[in-house]
């Protein structure tokens, strides 16, 4: 989530300093407007709700600058909910409620300097649930083949039409040259360069890894004869993504958007996807819903949303989409090898052994009976994520995991 927004805004902020027609264009990071940029999404989901602040920022910088010590509230005829900075540049709700139905909402942020920005005013969304999620062995139009994840959905009021999706995917990793024991450094130095094999004290042939989605996921039934989505396609994997290699969970949350909010990612997923944003097609500085009270030309990036989301989640194994065939290839090749532990004279000094040890750069794998001079080690080793999948992911079981 975190890296496609900043990739938006990016595109947001160069739309926001361009114009309506092509013309030559002198551009440099000095001449860049520091823009605030507004991620607000509050649903019918009753939780602690977060809002981020940020900076638009040069593209010499690492990453968005935070808006920290502003002021956050959330007012509606029913009151006044405040938020608090628990981390630079993210809010949190004071208490934990949900969205109402014909309710209006109005998100009012101040900043440290003293401006302050206010919402339109935004209602929750049609309920419309996701009726079925599913997976789906399939070959692409380029016949590559893989995984396809639909969504279906349907609202028979046909009061929703516009909906974005967001998914977090879990997989399990097997580390393929997991053993019982590690090798560890004694004593790294010449003449000594002593190693010793120790139990394992944790679980690190087992992992999981969670990934979120990183892109726009737009649906829209607003040209169809009903309000009804599908085998609308969430997420694609290809076969040979080793994350599919044993057990998968998906978890899709679908959000039924205004037909405002809609057209503004929409605008905003057309100028991310663009070859040259400043092409013949730019409209220029496209607005949200957040305005300035200041100064109505200060451009403000982002888009307040009272979002109805509801959410599924599936589970399926390797072999229940591909049977008995081989498993798609690990993230890592795992070669194994023998690097010497003392390089003798005349170098007086320990052999590679030692120093990827004491790295953490690899793993032990098994003894080398042949091994034992200056060319070749006595122990076979391998990239540490071959033996430890905690490089790649945590030991804990997630609470919703089910085998």
């Amino acid at each position: 989530m975190k890296a496609r927004t900043q990739k938006f805004w990016i595109v947001f902020m160069l739309i926001a300093m361009s114009v309506a027609c092509v013309e030559e264009i002198s551009f440099t990071t000095e001449e860049l407007v520091s823009i605030l940029v507004v991620e607000a999404t509050i649903t019918n989901e009753n939780k602690v709700h977060t809002v981020k602040l940020s900076r638009s920022y040069e593209f010499e910088a690492e990453g968005p600058i935070v808006e920290s010590n502003a002021s956050i509230s959330l007012e509606s005829s029913q009151g006044s909910i405040s938020f608090t900075e628990t981390e630079p540049g993210t809010y949190q709700s004071s208490t934990s409620f949900s969205a109402q139905n014909n309710t209006d909402y109005v998100l009012r942020i101040t900043t440290n300097e003293g401006k302050t920005y206010t919402s339109q005013n935004t209602q929750l969304t049609a309920a419309t649930e996701i009726d079925q999620l599913y997976a789906e062995r399939e070959v692409d139009d380029l016949n590559n083949e893989g995984v396809s994840i639909f969504v279906d959905s349907f609202n028979p009021n046909g009061d929703s039409q516009y909906y974005r999706y967001e998914y977090e995917e879990t997989y399990k990793i097997i580390a393929p040259l997991w053993r019982l024991e590690d090798l560890i450094v004694i004593n790294p130095e010449w003449p000594f360069c002593e190693v010793q094999k120790v139990p394992k004290e944790i679980e690190q042939r087992v992992c999981f890894a969670t990934d979120t989605s990183n892109v726009l996921i737009l649906g829209n039934t607003s040209a169809l004869t009903e309000d009804r989505l599908e085998r609308f396609q969430v997420r694609n994997i290809r076969r040979d993504n080793y994350i599919l290699s044993h057990r998968y969970s998906i978890l899709v949350r679908q959000f039924v958007q205004s037909r405002a909010a809609h057209t503004y990612f929409e605008t905003l997923q057309e100028f991310s996807e663009s070859e040259s944003i400043f092409s013949q097609t730019q409209p220029g500085y496209f607005e949200g819903n957040i305005r300035s009270e200041s100064n109505a030309e200060e451009p403000v990036a982002g888009f307040f949303e009272v979002s109805y989301v509801s959410e599924a989640r599936i589970f399926f194994n390797w072999e229940d989409l591909f049977g008995e065939e081989p498993i798609p290839p690990y993230i890592s090749p795992c070669f194994e090898f023998a690097p010497p532990r003392d390089l003798g004279h005349p170098t007086d000094r320990c052999g590679s052994l030692i120093v990827s040890l004491q790295n953490d750069e690899v793993v032990f794998t098994r003894d080398n009976p042949a091994g034992g001079n200056e060319f070749e080690g006595e122990y076979f080793v391998a990239a540490k994520e071959c033996g430890h999948c905690t490089a790649l992911g945590t030991n804990v079981v997630p609470e919703f995991w089910i085998e």
